[in-house]
């Protein structure tokens, strides 16, 4: 049976399985620590019977006033694991804790726009296409991203995440 936890610190030396994959950002050490120590309660994980890391979440809270969010800067999954629901548990503890604990009124993330397989599964999850982000991601393969949203508790009137009428570049951003 799958469980949940905490991310520790160890763990850091135990995911490669999850990281080495192709679909995965990956992040220095110190990005992993800051989350750690700032959003403990946002980085989780998925673990196997046998203790292995079947997946993660890393997130973090920010924003103010009715902006105030949780964001999800990375959920993955190992490829040994996909397709059985792993990620739908993840982001489902996430949104929970951003809800109940963070009293946030939306949850976002960033996604490449051509990566059509995550934007599917995300709106299969509650999210909306709030925004595209022009040149979003840079590097050897530069593309925009959708901001994906999905509204909590606290939205009643889900005005979070009604969706912009024209794209932004990454500069106007918020946060």
């Amino acid at each position: 049976m799958t469980s949940t936890r905490q991310f520790q610190m160890n763990d850091l030396f135990r995911f490669n399985n999850v990281n080495l994959d192709v679909l995965t950002e990956t992040y220095n050490m110190p990005f992993y620590l800051e989350y750690m120590s700032k959003w403990p309660d946002l980085f989780t994980v998925a673990e196997a019977p046998n203790n292995s890391i079947m997946g993660y979440m890393l997130g973090k809270s920010e924003g103010s006033d009715s902006l105030w969010h949780g964001h999800v800067s990375a959920v993955t999954v190992a490829p040994l694991y996909r397709r059985l629901g792993l990620a739908k548990t993840l982001m489902e503890d996430f949104e929970d804790t951003s809800s109940n604990l963070y009293n946030a009124y939306f949850v976002d993330l960033f996604v490449r726009a051509s990566n059509t397989l995550a934007i599917n599964m995300y709106e299969k999850f509650g999210y909306v296409k709030y925004r595209r982000v022009l040149g979003y991601y840079s590097g050897d393969d530069p593309e925009d991203a959708w901001d994906m949203r999905k509204a909590l508790a606290r939205d009643v009137k889900k005005k979070s995440v009604i969706p912009m009428d024209r794209p932004v570049l990454p500069q106007e951003l918020e946060w």
